[in-house]
């Protein structure tokens, strides 16, 4: 199966579009994957409803369960609310970033522009996704890679029509191909779908 094919599934599994494309689908076929995805829901059990929500923040940031896990761990040690903190902590990961700031289409694109050394902070190549973005620092595609088609694209600001409007916690120069944390992000503008608290419940069982 084409990962397209799967990321279209897992959306329709997870109720949310993970990608552009799901949206399409999604818009065709509003219900779950499988012959008997249009049949009417039974009640799911209070573990199911936390396991998928779960599921769904883990694959809108696209990472494994144990980094998710130890994000949790993470959260909980802070002085917010934990699941808030949770979304926030995962929000400040630099392939999160350069998807919010319209340099890629998708977060498995982002993460590729990171691992593939087209990303700088501060002026620094970092390759790490999972990299900690901290207020103050600038992201930008390096200078050689905006030449490339696909950067080319972003700084014309096609992607604009996929994507959640900028959140005010990033200050975009899309034609530049650079983005400024300005702050620390608050769960309430960052655009994911999920009800955090049933993530914490989840772990907390």
């Amino acid at each position: 199966m084409s990962r397209t094919r799967r990321q279209v599934r897992l959306s329709r599994a997870l109720g949310i579009p993970l990608t552009p494309k799901a949206v399409k689908y999604f818009e065709k076929r509003p219900y779950g994957p499988g012959e008997h995805g249009r049949a009417r829901r039974r009640t799911e059990s209070d573990y199911a409803v936390r396991l998928k929500e779960k599921q769904r923040l883990r694959a809108q940031y696209g990472i494994r369960e144990a980094q998710l896990v130890r994000y949790f761990e993470e959260a909980r040690r802070e002085q917010y609310l934990t699941g808030e903190s949770l979304v926030e902590l995962l929000e400040m990961r630099l392939d999160a970033l350069v998807l919010r700031a319209g340099f890629a289409r998708t977060i498995a694109q982002a993460r590729q522009d990171v691992v593939h050394r087209h990303i700088l902070v501060d002026g620094k190549l970092v390759d790490r996704p999972s990299f900690r973005v901290k207020p103050g620092q600038v992201i930008q595609v390096k200078p050689k890679s905006q030449a490339m088609v696909p950067f080319q694209i972003a700084a014309a600001g096609a992607h604009r029509d996929v994507l959640p409007n900028v959140p005010a916690y990033i200050d975009v120069d899309i034609a530049k191909l650079r983005a400024e944390l300005v702050r620390r992000p608050k769960r309430a503008e960052i655009p994911v779908t999920c009800n955090e608290q049933f993530v914490v419940e989840y772990y907390s069982r």
